[in-house]
């Protein structure tokens, strides 16, 4: 396990924070933690990583106590809020942030350390800017010096605040690539972001924080609840078959046409629990003479969930953020 905390919770004198959260983190996965504006994210992050002291609770990470400097050598980390000295160059900020690591000077500038420094600006994508001065860069430009730093030292577990704000869809997508490469490495990494899309794209597991509580958290498709939505495609339907239907169904389930057409072939849109239901819903199809061509699993998109979580915890919560 490369990253576990039990019941971590900080407290703020505004009451802000997050309380009680638990969850792991398996060696070689990519992690999304979700949540609205004010939900602890960022809090979280910053005690994982050593910034802030937790009020209670306890976590490891490589098997030693957060915030221990043995475990933060494996550790690659790009904050939300990051600031460079403009007038430096990339490479020389990529130094400085060696010998923040440990790295001596003399050691800095060797052949190897070299390579490893247009390595890290090639995957970011500043391998033509490494000698240009900060002041020069975009602000998404930065962001993919932060994150070439975050990659500098070779870390095995990744952690990145809002990695993709501040890029164009190019850059979000090459952060992405950049992603499942060292997913494919074996590498792990944390991914804190507002962007749904990124997460639905690159996570195998989300958890979700709502007014400094974990909410859910598991693998990303057991979460969305894939399987309790189908689409079946028919031919022999009329449109009073719906009605017929419905009166004949078990609970939780519903038959609706998504699409019709004159001849009789439909779409169907079929909420159903699971395989057992799906086949008696097949049942009654044909027993009324229509005939079934295919049948295919809806999966829910990560907006919807995340919007019916936010829901669901408000109504619990008893209020809004």
């Amino acid at each position: 396990m490369i990253l576990q905390t039990n019941g971590l919770s900080k407290t703020y004198a505004s009451g802000t924070g997050c309380t009680d959260i638990s969850l792991e983190i398996e060696k070689g996965r990519v992690f999304g933690l979700l949540g609205p504006n004010g939900a602890g994210k960022s809090t979280f992050v910053k005690m994982v990583v050593g910034l802030l002291r937790p009020d209670a609770g306890s976590g490891t990470l490589f098997g030693k106590p957060i915030g221990h400097p043995e475990s933060r050598r494996k550790l690659g980390y790009l904050p939300e809020l990051f600031r460079f000295q403009e007038w430096l160059t990339g490479e020389e900020v990529l130094r400085y942030h060696a010998g923040l690591c440990g790295v001596t000077r003399h050691e800095s500038k060797s052949a190897a350390f070299e390579a490893r420094i247009k390595e890290v600006l090639r995957l970011s994508g500043l391998n033509e800017r490494g000698l240009n001065r900060v002041r020069h860069y975009s602000k998404g430009m930065q962001q993919r010096l932060g994150l070439a730093c975050a990659l500098l030292m070779d870390p095995e577990f990744i952690i990145l605040d809002e990695p993709s704000s501040a890029l164009d869809p190019i850059g979000r997508y090459e952060v992405r690539t950049l992603l499942g490469r060292l997913r494919a490495e074996g590498r792990t990494v944390f991914l804190n972001t507002h962007l749904l899309e990124d997460v639905e794209a690159v996570c195998d597991d989300v958890a979700f924080l709502h007014q400094g509580k974990l909410r859910a958290v598991g693998p990303m498709r057991q979460l969305l609840r894939s399987g309790t939505s189908w689409e079946i495609a028919v031919s022999g339907w009329l449109p009073e078959l719906e009605a017929e239907l419905a009166s004949q169904l078990l609970p939780g389930m519903s038959v609706k046409p998504a699409q019709e057409a004159a001849d009789g072939s439909a779409v169907l849109h079929v909420a159903a629990r699971g395989r057992e239901q799906l086949g008696f819903m097949n049942r009654l199809l044909m027993e009324e003479g229509v005939t079934v061509y295919e049948v295919r699993p809806v999966q829910d998109r990560l907006e919807q969930w995340f919007l019916a979580m936010s829901g669901e915890t408000r109504e619990q919560g008893g209020g809004s953020e």
